[in-house]
């Protein structure tokens, strides 16, 4: 194995454990670490979407046996959200419009995280719309498959600044949530899993144990605000390098 794919597994380790102890899958992070590696665009996707299935379904079981999770809020949204993945996973952008798209996901995941992490969300759950959630999960689902991320990014800062539900749940629907937009992505996306390098099963074990701590910590609790700030930090960079590099 080369020095970089052992500093690619300890950075996908890394990021899998910040990303599930919130109840992410990480897909932004490890698009800003290939990114930041100088992978091809056509790499990426579905290795994100991949090592995002396993990460999330990890935290989806440690949150979903928490009690951190409600079908009530996680339906609305995900009817809608997985056909749409499945859908734009199946699209192939050209390099000039895949890169800023991902870029502005890449600041825009960031910036919620710096946002979250500055004011985090105390408020007691709303009763979420049907027609607006539907919609909302469309249009995340999309995103979600074109780029190759979860939707989590989008959704969990969603149900937090609207009040639609409280920290704890929004980490198990996050989870639940990303977990099926990323199998119908990669679904939409089935062509694309022979650009992959053959170093993904090991990538995959590193995001499995950072999965399990992450998860781990993140069902009881724990919360790291400095380490979210330095992943913030590094996504900025890399969707920096997307938009002007």
């Amino acid at each position: 194995m080369h020095t970089s794919d052992i500093a690619v597994s300890l950075l996908f380790l890394l990021t899998a454990m910040l990303y599930s102890s919130v109840g992410h899958g990480g897909a932004s992070g490890y698009l800003a670490v290939m990114a930041l590696a100088g992978f091809a665009p056509g790499i990426m996707k579905p290795t994100a979407l991949s090592l995002n299935i396993l990460v999330s379904a990890i935290a989806t079981a440690r949150f979903y046996r928490a009690g951190c999770f409600s079908w009530k809020i996680f339906l609305p949204f995900a009817l809608t959200s997985a056909p749409f993945a499945f859908y734009g996973g199946g699209l192939s952008l050209p390099i000039a419009i895949y890169r800023p798209i991902v870029g502005i996901v890449l600041l825009f995941a960031a910036f919620q995280l710096l946002r979250i992490s500055l004011k985090p969300a105390s408020v007691p759950a709303r009763r979420i719309p049907t027609l607006p959630a539907l919609l909302l999960g469309s249009g995340i689902g999309m995103l979600s498959g074109l780029t190759g991320v979860g939707g989590g990014i989008f959704l969990s800062p969603l149900l937090l600044l609207i009040g639609w539900a409280d920290p704890r749940h929004t980490a198990g629907v996050s989870a639940a949530f990303i977990l099926v937009n990323s199998v119908a992505g990669i679904s939409g996306h089935y062509s694309g899993m022979s650009a992959v390098p053959s170093s993904l099963p090991v990538w995959a074990m590193a995001a499995i144990v950072g999965g399990l701590i992450g998860s781990g910590f993140g069902s009881r609790h724990f919360s790291n605000v400095a380490l979210r700030r330095l992943l913030a930090v590094v996504l900025v960079v890399a969707g920096l390098k997307f938009l002007f590099f």
